[in-house]
């Protein structure tokens, strides 16, 4: 329990970059009282770059950093009272006797604090460094309790995917340039590799996979494994192995190893190709994790171009790996991405169960079968895949994503283990039986050797790692789930937040308050009902576009037109998937009746006015919905605004700034999805706020200088379908307008779009006072590492607010715009928000 004192004595604290996270080991306060110490460390293992060795340098480390007390470092037992750190194998040598600790799983470790010395024990040495992390972590957070447990990890494999591409790019990245790449070529200096490590580690990961799953053969030249050699070396210290992605096509491209005609993987010459490689990276990287494979999708090569089975696929891999002991993980994201939208019976969702069909227990027993939590891509919400309960006699793991692609690309906050958790915790009940999705992927309900867990993390060299201060909790989060799926995404978070933050109850609070209802928010005012994130698929994923979710042939459909939405997935009368789930869920799904209303429009095509069990239709649950989740977003600013003065001026700003763009871009994400279901369905909001906004000035309405109206596509992502735009890249714009609002004080919004490729700068004026000014350099200058758009659109649409204005009637509003670039100084409108006032 932590003293009244202890939180008394917060006050100032110092710029923080965020490169520490949650490993920052903040001093505690000296009013608080200390607990009595060991006089030193023993590390049983001090061979360099051993994860014993790196276990007695960071309680080393830390100790000094939170106490403010050194440690010495001994590699032998001794009699005088001291933190032990080590296997149980070797204590039992150091010390003459076994200690007496419960049976240990791979990677587990025993804790005991009872005693004189503190025991840190692992079943092996990457175990060891995971308890003496876990030791840091309570002493980090003030917490001195006397405890003897057992820790065990839920599953063997543990891994991250990163997407980076060798020139140093990162596939859906949004905090910097690989940590990895540059230019073709694996990176010389390894120091950031191995910061990321030491975060890996601390949260029980241990494997990366270290390239995009979209992958270039060139990662096996000679020059390159020589490369992965380096990074190995820079991950062994932390007990992460490192693996890659392949290309399968590989063997034809002629970039090593000789240039062959095909990749049939029943070909000898193919499947000696791969053996070759495979011993090759073996004898630079002999802890060598394994594969990771994409084949036969999205346009990728696989074994189906030689009418070879998957299984086939996967097992010429498996098979090179087997004899090193590495593992083959094979994604299960196979779908054809041409499906014809005019066949009722097409379904995307349908693919993985299709693909996998007939092949159950015929991958080799080092293959794990790598499955997206659902059926599509990442969505704000989906079911459970079904794929899941099919393979009973094939190791499985789930795959999450920390980077947020469709999710905001870390623009936005969402706090993604409350969604996680809907797929985790939920029961299949194959065969009848509880049949927990996290007991499935651990191996335990169909008693499978593997399984695990993989994420999509894509760090980058921005000091944030993935862009934003927040969204590191995803990161956080997910190897504490790895590690222990049963845990609380909310208890999770508040250690988090104690580690990366602050202590202070009020600031625990607060970003717990922001993050657990970050994801509902998102939901309300992305896509709800089931309907999919309505984004734009066919471009950057990041901002509104319903519309280009039909009419193409990636089958993310809503089947939406001007009286019915949704896509029926029923067995009796559409395209069939229900039936992939095993009988009792296939049935609560098949009944409107009893199909959640969360996802109601993914399994059934209703009209719109149709009456949800909370007795909305879909149409107006669609309208308060999407306000009711912009409002939300509303509060982070001001909520955030609370902890100035408890958290670092750098950080506090940092995240005040995206907490501050998430709340302007809800209200484009609620105007467009709102507008367009409007247009589309012609029914009103029976609150009559849909195309309603009686505190905005429309920019085109504006008396226009040097500026001219452009009318945007999709027209629901400009206010009246309309912006304007300077009628040159060289000429300075000025619009303005006499003020018809009542006497008073105002929140001035200006919506307005900031393009890749141009920095425009704007000024607000009010009777030639001065009231603002603002560059549209998001982009430019990595302020936000979203995808950038060069069109006017929900992407690229954006909101800078002044506070309390004070306005009289008649007064006249002006604002110039110089353009810069191929961007235009866009401005869509202008709005005057009385105190309480959401527009």
């Amino acid at each position: 329990m932590l003293s009244l004192s202890f939180f008394l004595t917060f006050g100032l604290v110092a710029a923080e970059t965020g490169i520490n996270a949650w490993l920052r080991y903040a001093p505690l306060p000296s009013a608080m009282s200390h607990p009595t110490l060991p006089a030193s460390i023993v590390a049983l293992n001090t061979s360099a770059n051993s994860p014993v060795d790196t276990a007695g340098l960071e309680l080393q480390k830390g100790i000094s950093s939170i106490f403010g007390k050194n440690l010495t470092i001994a590699s032998h037992s001794s009699t005088s009272a001291s933190i032990v750190v080590g296997t149980v194998s070797e204590y039992a040598s150091a010390y003459g006797q076994s200690p007496k600790t419960p049976q240990l799983e791979n990677d587990g470790f025993w804790l005991n604090t009872t005693g004189p010395s503190v025991q840190i024990l692992g079943q092996n040495e990457r175990g060891a460094l995971y308890g003496a992390f876990e030791y840091l972590s309570m002493l980090a957070q003030g917490n001195f309790s006397k405890v003897a447990y057992a820790s065990n990890p839920a599953a063997p494999v543990r891994w991250v995917n990163q997407w980076d591409n060798l020139d140093g790019s990162i596939e859906r990245g949004y905090g910097g340039n690989s940590i990895f790449f540059t230019n073709g070529l694996v990176v010389n200096t390894t120091d950031r590799v191995s910061q990321y490590a030491r975060l890996l580690a601390s949260i029980g990961i241990n494997g990366v996979v270290v390239n995009n799953v979209n992958a270039n053969s060139s990662l096996l030249s000679p020059t390159n494994v020589a490369g992965l050699g380096r990074l190995a070396d820079a991950f062994r210290p932390y007990g992460v192995q490192v693996g890659i992605s392949l290309d399968f096509a590989s063997p034809t491209e002629g970039l090593v190893y000789g240039n062959l005609s095909s990749y049939d993987p029943l070909d000898a010459g193919v499947i000696s190709w791969w053996q070759n490689v495979t011993d090759t990276i073996y004898r630079t990287v002999p802890d060598f994790a394994g594969y990771l494979v994409k084949a036969d999708s999205e346009g990728q090569p696989g074994p189906l171009t030689d009418n070879r089975t998957l299984a086939d696929g996967a097992n010429l891999f498996a098979n090179a790996l087997k004899p090193h002991g590495g593992i083959l993980m094979f994604r299960a994201f196979v779908y054809n991405d041409m499906i014809n939208e005019t066949d009722w019976k097409a379904d995307r969702a349908n693919a993985a169960v299709q693909f996998f069909s007939g092949l159950d227990g015929k991958f080799a027993d080092n293959v794990i079968i790598q499955i997206k939590y659902g059926p599509i891509d990442f969505q704000i919400r989906e079911p459970t895949s079904p794929l899941f309960a099919y393979l009973q006699n094939t190791s499985t793991a789930i795959e999450l994503e920390v980077t947020q692609e469709y999710l905001g690309q870390q623009c936005h906050l969402v706090y993604l283990p409350p969604l996680w958790k809907t797929v985790l915790d939920f029961d299949l009940r194959k065969n009848h039986q509880p049949s927990l999705v996290r007991d499935i992927i651990t191996g335990k309900r169909f008693n499978r050797p593997l399984g695990g867990s993989a994420a999509v993390v894509n760090v980058g060299l921005n000091d944030t790692w993935l862009g934003s201060h927040l969204s590191m909790s995803n990161l956080y989060a997910y190897g504490r789930l790895a590690w222990n799926w049963a845990e609380d995404p909310e208890a999770i978070l508040e250690d988090w937040t104690r580690l990366t933050f602050s202590p202070d109850p009020t600031v625990i609070q607060t970003i717990t308050n922001l993050s657990m209802s970050s994801w509902p928010a998102y939901e309300n005012y992305s896509g709800n009902l089931g309907i999919q994130t309505l984004t734009d698929i066919l471009y950057t994923h990041f901002g509104p576009n319903p519309a280009s979710q039909d009419g193409n042939g990636w089958g993310q459909w809503t089947r939406a037109d001007g009286k019915t939405i949704g896509m029926d997935r029923t067995v009796s009368n559409g395209t069939g998937f229900s039936g992939q789930y095993p009988q009792e869920i296939m049935e609560m799904y098949e009944n409107i009746t009893t199909t959640p209303d969360n996802l109601v429009l993914w399994f059934h095509h209703v009209n719109y006015t149709h009456q949800l069990h909370s007795g909305e239709t879909v149409i107006q649950h669609f309208y308060n919905a999407h306000y009711a989740g912009a409002e939300t977003a509303q509060t982070f600013p001001t909520q955030w605004e609370g902890l100035q003065g408890k958290i670092d001026a750098e950080r506090y700003n940092e995240t005040l700034f995206r907490l501050t763009y998430q709340a302007g871009h809800s209200i484009v994400w609620r105007d467009a999805i709102t507008r367009f279901y409007h247009n589309l369905s012609g029914i009103a909001d029976s609150q009559s706020r849909v195309t309603h906004h009686p505190w905005r000035i429309e920019a085109e309405s504006m008396k226009l200088e040097g500026y001219m109206p452009y009318t945007v596509s999709p027209f629901e992502t400009a206010s009246n379908n309309t912006a304007i735009v300077t009628s040159s890249n060289s000429t300075m714009g000025t619009a303005s307008a006499v003020l018809t609002f009542p006497n008073g004080t105002y929140d001035v919004g200006v919506n307005f779009y900031d393009l890749l490729g141009g920095q425009s700068k704007f000024n607000l004026n009010i009777n030639n006072d001065f009231v603002g000014q603002w560059t549209a350099d998001n982009v430019e200058t990595g302020r936000l590492g979203h995808a950038p758009s060069v069109y006017l659109d929900g992407h690229s649409a954006t909101r800078v607010t002044f506070r309390n204005v004070t306005i009289k009637k008649g007064d006249r509003l002006e604002i110039t715009g110089t353009p810069d670039g191929i961007e235009p100084a866009p401005l869509d409108y202008v709005v005057f928000l009385p105190k309480g006032v959401v527009d």
